[in-house]
């Protein structure tokens, strides 16, 4: 039986690929990440691709092969081009204020939420009401930005609260009276 390779991920000029014990590390501009890779994918590195093969046909080892090349073309991504997620603060007297890594929010509450941001994030205020968070691991700015959106999720009558920026709520009527 033939091993069939899933569809290769091109490697840019500027990302660096090595692979070590089942464990991919991609380097490039924006730093390096490192993927271990299951036990049961095997992967073939040449110049410029990376390809996937499931050791066996079970479906549950076909899939894995799938997450593990979604994976690393998020590293490769992340280490040469980086990830972004912009939210958005709506409601009176709601704000975001940056000082260092530490991210201060006034939302509604008696008190500030202060958000001390992770290593690998770093985030921007160009306004009081937009947040832009930039990182080279995409499942790190992820975390972040549904943390900071849980402080305060929008509500469906106003709109209030913390958004993603694509994010489309879908708002009710008042009560009548």
């Amino acid at each position: 039986m033939a091993k069939t390779f899933l569809k290769p991920i091109n490697i840019p000029s500027e990302v660096s690929l090595s692979c070590k014990d089942k464990s991919i590390l991609a380097k490039g501009k924006l730093g390096e990440l490192v993927l271990n890779v299951h036990s049961d994918v095997e992967l073939l590195i040449d110049d410029e691709k990376i390809s996937f093969s499931p050791s066996n046909e079970l479906p549950q080892t076909l899939a894995l092969t799938g997450t593990m090349r979604a994976l690393t073309k998020n590293i490769i991504e992340g280490v040469s081009v980086g990830f972004e997620k912009k939210l958005e603060i709506n409601g009176v007297g709601y704000r975001a204020k940056l000082s260092g890594n530490k991210l201060e929010l006034s939302l509604g509450f008696s008190h500030p939420v202060v958000y001390e941001l992770p290593e690998a994030v770093s985030a921007e205020v160009p306004s009081q009401t937009e947040i832009v968070l930039k990182s080279a691991d995409k499942q790190k700015i992820g975390q972040v930005a549904a943390e900071i959106r849980s402080f305060r999720p929008p509500e469906p009558y106003k709109g209030k609260g913390v958004r993603y920026s694509n994010e489309r709520i879908r708002r009710k009527e008042s009560k009548k009276a």
